[in-house]
C-alpha cells in the first residue's frame, strides 16, 4: 500500500505526560488521585490518507499499522494498539473518519511510569475527532481512551492518567474523584511550594508487571471491595470506606486483599489531607503525606522494589528534599520529589551519583512544572 499523503489539510495535537503526586491505585474503586501534567509531550500529525486507507507511523518506534478497516481488527502488541484501540472505540460510537495518515512523535520518557501510553492516546483521540469534524467534552475524551486501553490493548488501567493528560491546568494539580469524575484544580504553588520544584527520577528497571503483579494486586483491592459491600451494604467502593469498616472486614478477606485494601482507603485520606496541604502553602506538610504514601506502597501495595526504595530514601537525606515517593504503577518507574529550587542542581547530580554507584545505573532525572492539558498546536507553535 501507498504511504503517501497530502500536507493540505494537516493539523498536529500534542498531549503531555503526567506525575502523580498523591493517590496511587485508587482510580479503579472510586477513590481520589492528585496528578499534575508535566513538559513532556506526545505529538500526533494528521494529514489526508490514501483512499479508505488509515496509516499510522511512529518516529519512535518501528513499525505501522496500515489499511482499510478490515485491516485494523487485531491487535499487534506494538505501540500502534493505542491510538488504533482509540479509532476501534470511536468507531463504535458512529464516528468514521475519512482517510487519514496519523504521525506519532515526542519525549516522553518511555517505561518510566508517566503515562506515555495515555499521552498517544488522547493526542490521537483529539487529531481523529478533529479529522472527523466532531467534539467531546474532557471526561468523554478521557473515558474513550481508557476503554480503548482496557478492550483493545488490554491493559486494565484506571482513569487518572487519561483524564488529566486531558483536562490539567497550568500551575494546578487535578484532584479528581474516580467514581463521578468530578474534579477541583488545587494551586501547586501556594506560600512555601513557591520555592519547590517538582523532581521526577526514573530508575530504569521495570520488574515483572507483564507477569501478572498489577493484575494481582487489582485483584486484591476487588476482592477486599466486595466483602466490604457486602457487610456495609450502603458502601460504594473503596472510595466511600473508612479504615475502622476495613478492620471489622479483616478476618473475612484474605491477608493481601486486606493490605492493599488498607492502601487505598488511607492513600485516600493522604489525598484529601495533601488537598488542605496545598491551599494552606504547607509543603512541610505535603511532604509528610507523599513519604507516608510511599511507605503504604512499599509496605501493604507492595508494588515498590529496591532501586525505588533507594532512591526515596536517599532523596530523604539530601539537602533541600521535603518530600520523596514512588510514582507511577509502580514495580520500577520513577519517584517523584518536592525540593527546593536553590538546591535543585545539587540534588540531582547527588541522587544520580548515589544510585550509580549502588546499582551501576545513571538514573535520568526531570524537572517539571505543571503544564496544560492537551491542545491543538497553531502553526506558529509546531516544531
Amino acid at each position: 500500500m501507498s504511504t503517501s499523503f497530502s500536507t493540505q489539510h494537516e493539523s498536529v495535537f500534542r498531549a503531555p505526560a503526567r506525575v502523580n503526586l498523591l493517590g496511587e491505585h485508587t482510580d479503579y474503586s472510586g477513590g481520589y488521585v492528585l496528578p499534575i501534567a508535566i513538559p513532556y509531550y506526545t505529538e500526533v500529525k494528521i494529514a489526508d490518507g490514501d483512499s479508505r486507507h488509515y496509516l499510522f507511523r511512529s518516529h519512535q518506534f518501528a513499525g505501522v499499522a496500515e489499511g482499510g478497516w478490515k485491516d485494523l481488527q487485531e491487535r499487534r502488541h506494538a505501540w500502534s494498539d493505542y491510538p488504533v484501540g482509540v479509532l476501534h472505540e470511536l468507531v463504535k460510537l458512529g464516528i468514521s473518519p475519512p482517510p487519514f495518515v496519523i504521525d506519532v512523535s515526542g519525549n516522553v520518557p518511555l517505561g518510566a511510569g508517566l503515562s506515555s501510553s495515555a499521552s498517544i492516546e488522547v493526542a490521537s483521540c483529539l487529531a481523529i475527532l478533529h479529522r472527523s469534524g466532531k467534539t467531546m467534552t474532557d471526561a468523554e475524551i478521557a473515558l474513550l481512551c481508557q476503554r480503548a486501553e482496557n478492550i483493545f490493548v488490554q491493559s486494565p488501567c484506571g482513569i487518572m492518567d487519561q483524564f488529566v493528560v486531558t483536562a490539567a491546568k497550568e500551575g494546578h494539580a487535578l484532584l479528581l474523584q474516580t467514581r463521578d469524575l468530578t474534579y477541583d484544580l488545587v494551586p501547586v504553588t501556594s506560600g512555601a511550594l513557591a520555592e519547590l520544584r517538582i523532581v521526577a527520577c526514573n530508575s530504569l528497571v521495570k520488574h515483572s508487571i507483564a507477569a501478572g503483579d498489577y493484575g494481582s494486586r487489582r485483584k486484591g483491592v476487588e476482592t477486599g471491595q466486595q466483602v466490604l459491600r457486602e457487610r456495609f451494604p450502603g458502601l460504594r467502593d473503596l472510595g466511600d470506606a473508612a479504615l475502622e469498616q476495613l478492620e471489622q472486614c479483616a478476618d473475612q478477606m484474605p491477608e493481601d486483599a486486606y493490605k492493599r485494601c488498607r492502601h487505598v482507603i488511607s492513600e485516600n485520606g493522604r489525598v484529601m489531607a495533601a488537598r488542605e496541604a496545598l491551599l494552606a502553602g504547607d509543603a512541610k506538610r505535603f511532604g509528610e503525606l507523599m513519604l507516608d504514601s510511599h511507605v503504604s506502597q512499599r509496605d501493604d501495595f507492595e508494588c515498590s522494589c529496591e532501586e525505588i526504595d533507594f532512591l526515596v530514601e536517599t532523596a530523604m537525606t539530601l539537602q533541600g528534599c521535603v518530600g520523596a515517593r514512588l510514582t507511577g504503577g509502580g514495580f520500577g518507574g520513577c519517584t517523584v520529589n518536592l525540593v527546593r529550587k536553590e538546591d535543585v542542581d545539587t540534588f540531582t547530580a547527588s541522587i544520580k551519583d548515589a544510585y550509580q554507584q549502588r546499582f551501576d545505573i545513571q538514573p535520568e532525572v526531570y524537572v517539571c512544572d505543571a503544564v496544560d492539558g492537551a491542545v491543538k498546536l497553531a502553526a506558529k507553535e509546531r516544531a
